[in-house]
């Protein structure tokens, strides 16, 4: 899909039937027609178009005769097979050229969406710098927003974990420690990349827009750290989780092991008194009931040892 937007004079943004100096260029998903569409106008190399548009390409910053190329991850949020919400992270570019600003995404993003609603304020399509740091920091605050998502969803799978454990909630956990690393992996390239653009001159960074990059910056850092930290706490409650399943499964065993030691002895009775041969009390019309007070009286004394060494 490709969009063309451009500000008017009064700030207002407005979608545009062709493209003009001074636009940003949308493409989401686009077709071989659209790409070659912006070729044709925009002298940029064809690679900068495609790289963002590979879900594995790695976040990078180059610069080629006067393009500045910036690849980053976002976030967004999509359903497993189970029909669990799932946090992964796709590429983003932003292409910066003397006249024109072009993002390139394989996904639609509610993040250009605060940008085409006119939710961004001092938003100007022309301030090619600054609508690149203003886009950072959008991503930068989504991070930060699905992460207390997640933090949400751990708590709520670990309220229910304390009620019955089953192998959903187990898959729950499973699905959320993957968004984790998926998150801590992606802020870590985009910090690399907010280094370079802070450290060199890949694209002019003006005075007014230094606080920007500086914010965008300590967004992106102050989310890798909450990654870390619900990453470390998601693995310390999926070890805790797992003894506590082997704790569950020997008091199981001990139990089992217990009540089978106990029946053991009336087993035993019964079978010795049921031979077919002359036995004590053959004759007695109490033997059954004799059997059966020492069986109990047998069982009884077994139950009364394993509780004192507390096996029960």
């Amino acid at each position: 899909m490709l969009e063309i937007y451009k500000t008017n004079a009064d700030g207002k943004l407005e979608q545009m039937n062709q493209i003009v100096n001074g636009s940003w260029i949308s493409l989401v998903n686009p077709t071989n027609e659209e790409i070659n569409e912006v070729l044709e106008t925009v002298n940029v190399p064809i690679d900068f178009l495609r790289d963002p548009l590979d879900d594995e390409e790695r976040s990078r910053i180059e610069k080629e005769d006067n393009h500045v190329l910036i690849i980053v991850d976002y976030p967004y949020v999509t359903q497993d097979e189970a029909g669990s919400t799932v946090y992964e992270t796709i590429p983003i570019g932003l292409i910066i050229t003397d006249d024109y600003f072009i993002t390139v995404t394989l996904k639609e993003t509610p993040i250009l969406e605060v940008f085409k609603h006119s939710k961004m304020k001092q938003f100007y399509t022309n301030k090619k710098t600054r609508f690149a740091l203003q886009l950072l920091y959008i991503i930068s605050t989504y991070f930060l927003r699905y992460l207390k998502h997640i933090n949400k969803e751990t708590d709520k799978v670990e309220k229910q974990l304390h009620k019955a454990m089953q192998n959903k909630e187990l898959y729950a956990f499973l699905g959320i420690e993957k968004s984790l690393v998926y998150f801590t992996t992606s802020l870590k390239a985009n910090k690399t990349v907010l280094d370079k653009l802070m450290r060199f001159n890949y694209v002019k960074i003006y005075e007014e827009d230094r606080d920007l990059l500086e914010d965008v910056i300590i967004e992106n850092t102050q989310a890798i750290e909450m990654a870390q930290t619900y990453s470390t706490i998601l693995s310390s409650m999926m070890n805790t989780l797992a003894s506590v399943i082997n704790n569950n499964v020997n008091i199981a065993m001990k139990f089992l092991t217990t009540i089978t030691i106990m029946l053991s002895f009336p087993t035993i009775v019964f079978s010795f008194f049921g031979m077919n041969v002359k036995l004590p009390m053959s004759d007695s019309p109490h033997a059954f009931w004799l059997t059966f007070v020492i069986s109990i009286i047998l069982s009884s004394l077994t139950a009364l040892i394993l509780r004192k060494k507390r096996y029960m």
